[in-house]
């Protein structure tokens, strides 16, 4: 069946912007100070010949992606290369529905398939699904946003039966344990709704940041903005704090948690996590640091809300069983949930929530809250330092989910003047005051972007 409002792709135009970090961010083994933002503009039709344009845009975070030892240029260059390959696919893919629908046959049908022809094409390393996902990410954001341009509506507006052709069943299966059911389910009939508009917002901790005066060296920059942990807090009156460590050396790791915990109690800080970033691979290294803080800080353990992503990215190569660490604490998948079907390993295995973002597709962070939702799941939504439109459907995505606490956001920190004329049109989103972010500029059709107030000289289109 189909519907007169659905639409198709007819063209793209992709745009990569440069953004440069005020300070280093570290991601695993690796430090990054440059990266650059994909834009796309996709023009969509309906069977009536109405047309419209949506936007999307996502970090290309090659540190993020796709641990290596190649040279963070070579895969960022690959990344874009396959960008380039994806907006001829997407122009010319012939299929219609509701974005959803378009962005899940997509990903389905021509995103492996061309997945692995750019990897057979390739002489060095193969770049990663998770990469060809991020890639991926920004064409189905501005299809989304431009379905609802098209309808002239709030795109989480149109998640339901008088828009949506296939209901959840369609898409999912559920867990054989369980007796859910995702018949004549829709994504509204899982969301946090009304939405609101505020959230408290989490400030990341990363492994190179100045905690106190005491660490400053004189090499931070004089930009105005804060130079160590301390002065964030008080300045944006932060009560939530993600902790980056280094998940090989289990003494850094306690004693960073443990002197982040000090000051978080001495500044008024409410709650913390911690995130490994997926270099431990035996449960007890993170079991050992957990207990050892509960004898000796029970506050600093008390103030945990969950534990991030530990273990290595590919789930289905490294099954490990964290029954033990969930026991203590709530344990979120990110970076290995890449899809329902990872978040139904990941829960057999012991995994107790799940970390969603936008930069693994709109559609799929859909459908990953809904099949986690439904089995009991607790969710977050996790930043990838997302500055300038990026910022916008990843806090929209975490208003309508009803996360355990809030949502990540870290591009203040460390690329802020990026977003400025995004900011001069919602300042609310790209400055975090009160310890929150308001989301009440966020208003119009798609997500909300309010383009032709935003001004942004984009560079030539490629």
């Amino acid at each position: 069946m189909s519907k007169p409002t659905d639409i198709r792709p007819i063209g793209a135009e992709l745009y990569f912007l440069p953004v440069h970090m005020r300070v280093p961010l570290k991601f695993g083994a690796e430090t990054i100070q440059k990266c650059h933002c994909g834009r796309v503009r996709i023009r969509v039709r309906d069977a009536k010949g109405r047309e419209a344009d949506g936007w999307g845009e996502t970090p290309l975070s090659a540190a993020w992606v796709w641990p290596s030892k190649l040279s963070y240029d070579e895969r960022e260059k690959a990344m874009m290369d396959f960008c380039r390959q994806l907006a001829k696919a997407w122009s010319a893919f012939d299929s219609s529905g509701h974005p959803m629908e378009v962005g899940h046959d997509f990903m389905e049908k021509q995103l492996p398939r061309l997945h692995q022809e750019f990897n057979r094409q390739r002489a060095a390393e193969p770049m990663p699904w998770l990469g060809a996902l991020v890639c991926c990410s920004l064409f189905d954001l501005a299809l989304h946003d431009a379905y609802g341009a098209l309808h002239q509506t709030l795109v989480y507006d149109t998640y339901h039966a008088g828009f949506m052709n296939r209901d959840l069943a369609s898409y999912l299966e559920p867990a054989s344990d369980t007796r859910v059911s995702f018949a004549r389910k829709y994504p509204r009939d899982f969301f946090q709704l009304p939405a609101p508009q505020k959230l408290t917002v989490w400030h990341l901790v990363g492994g190179k940041d100045p905690l106190d005066p005491s660490e400053l060296d004189g090499s931070e920059p004089k930009d105005g903005y804060p130079s160590h942990l301390v002065e964030w807090i008080q300045r944006d009156g932060l009560k939530c704090l993600k902790i980056k460590l280094r998940g090989n050396d289990e003494a850094w790791d306690y004693d960073r948690l443990a002197k982040v915990g000090r000051i978080g109690i001495e500044q008024g800080v409410h709650w913390l996590s911690t995130d490994f970033n997926c270099m431990v691979t035996d449960p007890a290294y993170v079991n050992r640091i957990l207990d050892r803080l509960l004898l000796e800080h029970p506050r600093i353990y008390g103030m945990i809300l969950y534990v991030e992503q530990p273990f290595p990215y590919e789930l289905e190569e490294h099954q490990i069983d964290v029954h033990s660490v969930s026991a203590r604490k709530p344990l979120f998948m990110d970076e290995s949930a890449h899809d329902w079907r990872l978040i139904k390993l990941g829960r057999q295995l012991g995994w107790t929530g799940v970390a969603l973002k936008t930069c693994k597709t709109q559609t799929g962070a859909l459908l990953s809250l809904c099949w986690a939702k439904a089995h009991g799941m607790t969710l977050m939504v996790q930043d990838l330092t997302n500055p300038m439109l990026a910022q916008i459907p990843h806090v929209l995505l975490a208003a309508h989910v009803g996360t355990i606490m809030g949502v990540e956001s870290n591009a203040m920190q460390f690329w802020p003047d990026e977003s400025k004329p995004e900011a001069a049109v919602h300042p609310g989103l790209y400055q975090r005051r009160n310890g929150i972010l308001d989301l009440a500029t966020i208003r119009g059709p798609g997500f909300g972007y309010r383009m032709n107030e935003i001004r942004r000289q984009l560079p030539a289109s490629t």
